[in-house]
């Protein structure tokens, strides 16, 4: 394996009190909330909808959580699913699982059953701590599948009690919202009885700092669910890269960070479930993304940290200016997932009178790989720099062996204390993603004599939007289960409201005629809605290459010209 490092330009352009590296984490996860409850025990943690929970309480809360999973079997090793919106209850799952040692592997709660399916199909898990709105999908997996504990939550129930009650009125809107956020259930172990037992004592052993802290689902480049492992090391790593990153907030009840994103992705994991609680920072939870409860919070208490993606930003930015409620005293907003405009950076700034900076990260890469200095050198258009301790270079896109000339366009590889060490239970997809040590992003870039990081690229064939990747095989195999399709390419186009949209194009069967809407009704019994396809175009062939590939990229750039999307 080569010992080659290359130069690392972009420290020089790193914001003031930042450094060039980090000392080697030590310890696991479970220890940031312990250092918070020890440093900050009646600062709040938690803020869901009005209502707090003090550190102290929220250590409490996962010393009795693992207890209760304890006894249910659940021990070191064991990989534990977890399928809930942003609530109390996810905090305290994700700690009490890692606190035995066990694995957690996070899940989106809006995924369709067979999307669920398959992500178990490939774990293996038998717990599983899960929203009551999904309790129902979980429960119809196959006998093979059957959870040994299969573990409630409702999230009602770390509301305030006033919200509770408003929630039980009989009137349309109450129901609505009630429906909304939970479901009867049955045939499961309620969430308040885990909660329920005597502590789990100090003396039970804690995961080391190697061990495997959680699988994290990425789509990679194909429609099969592939699970990023990711250490305690890792995680704890990327959290103290992050508040490396911006100094200049004040650790403690001063830092509020605003949850907006979903825990269960990448993303908002590390901004938000690891970050903020080695901050000792106020997380103020949102179970999904609706601009007047942040709004309402933002009246009273604003954001030191705002984590996000373009779309948010820009419908908070509108909400903002329609109501006439000010986005001041937001520091610092740092903006992931996808490309962010810098005619929405501008009026951002100029409204919170603070920064909105982009980042870049990989779900490989625990996620964050790379950000904008929070400082007036800040550089539009890029992903800014590598974080500390992180290595990068750019590399022939045909041979990643051979380093391409300054500032030429390459693949992008990196390494760094983030990096996962591989798929679960895919050695060989492993392989093919790393050189002499090295993790290749699939991503095109090219980097200046400053250090700053530009994606002019993919190779991977990923379509972002709204911040969350879709894999084009994914939805191609779902649409060629429709009786009338023959035949289907998905591609991303530029969208200006979600980075890209989903777009199919397919070819109908021998004697059948599509209809638009009936397919992609089809295809929301089978995807996400975001995974949907929000235009069809309807051929007589695709593309192909001489051993019959579908050719994507002429399907894409066929669709620029013909609606000018790319202009």
């Amino acid at each position: 394996m080569t010992t080659f490092d290359p130069p690392r330009p972009w420290t020089g352009s790193y914001a003031a009190g930042v450094p060039a590296d980090l000392a080697p984490v030590q310890g696991s996860l479970v220890d940031i909330v312990a250092a918070s409850a020890r440093d900050y025990p009646d600062a709040p943690a938690l803020e869901f909808f009005g209502r707090t929970t003090s550190y102290r309480q929220l250590q409490e809360q996962i010393d009795r959580a693992a207890a209760g999973l304890t006894a249910l079997g659940v021990s070191a090793g064991d990989t534990v699913a977890i399928v809930l919106p942003n609530c109390p209850q996810h905090i305290v799952a994700f700690y009490a699982v890692l606190r035995l040692g066990a694995i957690a592997i996070e899940h989106n709660p809006l995924y369709t059953p067979r999307e669920l399916r398959k992500q178990f199909e490939d774990h293996g898990a038998k717990t599983a701590i899960v929203w009551t709105k999904v309790v129902a999908s979980i429960q119809d997996f196959p006998a093979d599948l059957a959870m040994t504990n299969l573990i409630s939550v409702d999230v009602i129930d770390e509301m305030p009690w006033t919200t509770r009650l408003a929630l039980t009125i009989p009137v349309a809107k109450a129901r609505e919202s009630r429906q909304a956020l939970t479901a009867r259930v049955s045939g499961t172990i309620d969430w308040r009885r885990i909660v329920a037992n005597e502590p789990l004592p100090s003396s039970h052993p804690s995961p080391d700092t190697d061990d495997l802290a959680i699988i994290q689902y990425t789509s990679g480049t194909t429609g099969s669910p592939k699970g990023a492992e990711l250490t305690h090391r890792n995680l704890l790593a990327n959290a103290a890269q992050a508040r490396a990153w911006v100094p200049q907030i004040t650790r403690g009840d001063g830092c509020v960070v605003y949850a907006v994103l979903p825990m269960f992705h990448a993303y908002g994991l590390t901004l938000c479930l690891t970050f903020a609680m080695s901050m000792g920072a106020r997380l103020v939870l949102f179970p999904k993304f609706e601009p007047d409860l942040v709004l309402a919070v933002m009246k009273k208490r604003p954001a030191t940290f705002l984590p996000l993606v373009p779309p948010i930003a820009d419908r908070l930015l509108k909400a903002a200016q329609e109501e006439g409620v000010s986005l001041r005293g937001t520091e610092i907003a740092i903006s992931g997932a996808m490309a962010l405009p810098h005619e929405l950076v501008v009026p951002f700034e100029k409204a919170s009178g603070g920064y909105l900076v982009e980042g870049y990260g990989l779900s490989e890469c625990s996620p964050v790989l790379m950000a904008n200095p929070v400082a007036d050198n800040r550089m539009p258009g890029t992903v800014g720099l590598p974080l500390p301790g992180t290595e990068c270079r750019v590399v022939d896109q045909d041979d990643p062996t051979k380093d391409v000339a300054p500032g030429a366009a390459g693949e992008l590889l990196v390494r760094g204390p983030q990096v996962f060490g591989g798929y679960y239970g895919r050695p060989e997809e492993t392989e093919a993603v790393f050189v002499d040590g090295w993790f290749r992003t699939g991503d095109v870039v090219t980097i200046d004599d400053a250090g700053f990081v530009r994606i002019v690229d993919r190779i991977k064939e990923l379509i972002i939007t709204g911040g969350f990747n879709v894999a084009p095989t994914e939805v191609e195999n779902a649409l060629r289960q429709h009786p009338d399709v023959e035949d289907v390419a998905v591609v991303g186009l530029p969208s200006e409201h979600s980075g890209e949209e989903v777009v199919a194009v397919v070819v109908p069967a021998a004697g059948r005629e599509i209809d638009v809407e009936e397919l992609r009704t089809f295809a929301r019994g089978i995807l996400t809605p975001y995974k949907v396809p929000r235009r069809v175009f309807v051929v007589d062939e695709l593309p192909r290459s001489l051993i019959g590939k579908v050719l994507r990229r002429q399907v894409r750039d066929k669709l620029l010209d013909l609606t000018g999307a790319g202009s």
